[in-house]
């Protein structure tokens, strides 16, 4: 049995974004030409390869072994464009980079304009969302995460620690009154995340250094820090994004001082893939020297 790589592709975009109406979006035609696609693949195949639910399309058992075989065509692919492309000097297409906000807002702007500027013809798109981005999904081709993961068939790469303090504006502070040490913060307003929206134990800040109850809270580290250049009280800040607010100021920096790092995970057959290998290589370059260069500036 032959299989057209043009059915592949509309077979891999259901099984990511398990809805026929997503899948189309992705693929820029309409459901139900996603729909006649997949029948049509499914009479070839002679077995059902998605069940149908409220929550969805889901994979069958054929779907799942299908899966694996679309998989590797889509690398093959992906390498033979890169390899007809001479990818030994400029870069080209799309790659999309997944990031936790943080990172997002304060670091790849910089790092990503200064690539594009380098390769004109790569377009960059990052994806910003306060959760773990999911590439079984394919909702992105590398992704920038805090912690490492421990399941799927993915590279993990750490790329750098950072370091983050607590802070707060300086006119708060102003009336705040002395904070010399961590008994201090008791009964001050604290900015952090909703403790039920932590999608990473590794941002679980008031925990680790003791803080009770958060008064102004977001899942967005961009919007904790307008709380914050709002003078609503104190919170643990990035040092990496401090440059952007001059408002704010560093208190108890010698009593409480965290480090976190960033990993830049990928699709394990992605490895073969020269073109995202580079991108690779210049995202996590680009974000060393970012950080480094932002944290001496505080």
């Amino acid at each position: 049995m032959d299989l057209d790589w043009d059915d592949l592709r509309v077979f891999l975009a259901v099984a990511r974004a398990e809805s026929l109406s997503r899948a189309g979006n992705i693929l820029k035609r309409d459901a139900a030409t996603v729909g006649r696609r997949i029948a049509r693949l499914e009479a070839s195949i002679g077995a059902p390869l998605f069940t149908k639910s409220p929550q969805g399309y889901a994979l069958t058992d054929a779907g799942g072994r299908l899966l694996a075989h679309a998989e590797r065509a889509e690398q093959a692919v992906l390498q033979g464009a890169d390899e007809l492309a001479g990818q030994a000097g400029q870069l080209s297409g799309q790659v999309r980079i997944g990031a936790p906000d943080g990172c997002a807002n304060f670091l790849l702007p910089q790092v990503c304009t200064a690539i594009v500027a380098e390769h004109p013809e790569l377009e960059l798109q990052v994806v910003a969302l306060p959760r773990v981005i999911n590439l079984s999904k394919r909702e992105a081709d590398l992704a920038i995460a805090v912690s490492p993961p421990e399941t799927g068939r993915l590279t993990v790469q750490k790329i750098t620690d950072y370091r983050l303090h607590v802070a707060g504006a300086r006119a708060y502070l102003e009336k705040a009154g002395e904070i010399k040490d961590v008994g201090d913060l008791k009964g001050k307003p604290i900015v952090g995340y909703i403790p039920d929206m932590i999608f990473d134990k590794e941002l679980d800040y008031q925990a680790e250094v003791g803080a009770k109850g958060v008064t102004l809270a977001s899942n967005s580290v961009s919007v904790q820090l307008g709380f914050l250049r709002q003078g609503g009280g104190l919170g643990i800040t990035h040092d990496f994004a401090l440059p952007f607010a001059p408002e704010l100021q560093k208190v108890l920096e010698d009593q409480i001082s965290l480090t976190r790092s960033f990993y830049l995970i990928r699709h394990a057959g992605d490895a073969q893939v020269e073109r995202l290998s580079r991108v690779a290589e210049a995202l996590a370059r680009g974000l060393r020297a970012e950080v480094a260069r932002l944290e001496a500036m505080t």
